[in-house]
């Protein structure tokens, strides 16, 4: 019977984190997009820095720094079409 708690407890955590990769976020970090695309994080933010990808500041909260974010739209465009030209 333990062992059959702990398979089921097992499944409910896998199932967890599923559902979490599968909710569709409306904006990701510089960090969640790298990872996403298997880039360095510091790559992503030069891309949003040099005007590679469509990216926004806003408050992280976490001082008065701001951080970049890249639009879920943008996400699936970089996905299918890449980065956008040089300026």
């Amino acid at each position: 019977m333990d062992e059959i708690l702990e398979r089921l407890e097992r499944i409910e955590k896998a199932l967890g984190t599923l559902i979490q990769l599968r909710r569709v976020k409306d904006y990701c970090s510089t960090d969640e997009v790298a990872e996403l695309l298997g880039k360095a994080k510091f790559t992503v933010r030069e891309w949003a820095r040099r005007g590679r990808i469509k990216a926004e500041k806003r408050r992280s909260g976490r001082g008065k720094y701001q951080s970049w974010v890249i639009s879920h739209d943008e996400l699936n465009r970089i996905q299918r079409e890449g980065l956008l030209p040089e300026r």
